[in-house]
């Protein structure tokens, strides 16, 4: 293959990967993978490969020097692109992947994923944020958390979860009536009456690859009704700590719940 058509082969593959990082931006799909401070560096690393594509293709024809010198009578116009490597088997090796996990990812975690996340471990083993949360009193929930007319104190699922770990939270939380929205999973723990559901939602510091579950267990007075797995839901009840094989844990007594719309943000965000 002419070194003039690998330089467009390779400048085509490279605009195609700016194209789809650029697409990730634009369509609002990247709120799923980064945090909002890392979003802009991927808009302009999308930039910059169009650009670099570009000049690619449109300097593939020029002749350029080898940059080293030569011995007397040794041909200046050798391929200095030779590889192992047939051009366009690495063109394939560098489309066929992304052009693929582009068309496929369903943009969320699967449950054998969300398991391998912590949504189902112990809460002892991920209160590692339950200092960075400010104190808590029964007036601070008062005046930063909002009341739902059917008299339910809002709060996330990151204050519930983590209260785990905190026992000033705790005894302001345990026994309130408060309301919280996650998406909604199966119990597999401890869930003997089938009366249990988990919520949960992603806690992100950057990317989606270091992305942990942040869940709580959802406890109805009778068995759960037929949500699809990983609904968004709201739910209002009793918030509860209770001890269960030597270890607390977040309890939701469920008083109701209604489908939710997903939020903008579907991730804890580190800001």
């Amino acid at each position: 293959m002419s070194p003039r058509l690998s330089r467009i082969l390779f400048g085509t593959a490279v605009l195609v990967w700016s194209g789809v990082m650029l697409y990730f931006y634009a369509s609002g799909r990247i709120n799923k993978y980064l945090a909002p401070d890392f979003r802009l560096l991927s808009m302009l690393g999308g930039l910059g490969l169009g650009v670099l594509g570009l000049f690619n293709i449109l300097t593939s024809g020029a002749n350029t020097t080898c940059g080293h010198d030569h011995g007397p009578g040794e041909d200046h116009h050798h391929d200095h692109q030779s590889s192992d490597l047939h051009p366009l088997v690495a063109l394939v090796l560098m489309l066929v992947p992304i052009g693929l996990s582009t068309a496929w990812t369903k943009d969320e975690y699967s449950p054998a994923a969300l398991a391998r996340k912590g949504a189902y471990d112990s809460p002892s083993e991920n209160v590692f944020l339950a200092s960075a949360l400010p104190p808590l009193t029964r007036e601070s929930v008062e005046q930063n958390h909002i009341k739902s007319p059917a008299g339910y104190y809002q709060f996330s699922l990151m204050e519930l979860f983590f209260a785990t770990g905190d026992r000033d939270y705790q005894s302001v939380i345990d026994g309130m009536k408060i309301e919280t929205e996650g998406r909604l999973i199966d119990e597999k723990n401890n869930n003997s009456n089938g009366t249990r559901r988990r919520l949960y939602r992603l806690f992100i510091t950057c990317c989606v690859a270091d992305s942990r579950a942040i869940p709580i267990i959802a406890e109805f007075n009778a068995p759960p009704p037929d949500i699809p797995e990983n609904d968004w839901v709201r739910i209002s009840g009793t918030m509860t700590y209770p001890k269960e094989n030597g270890e607390l844990h977040p309890v939701l007594q469920v008083e109701d719940i209604s489908p939710a719309d997903p939020p903008y943000e579907e991730s804890f965000l580190r800001n």
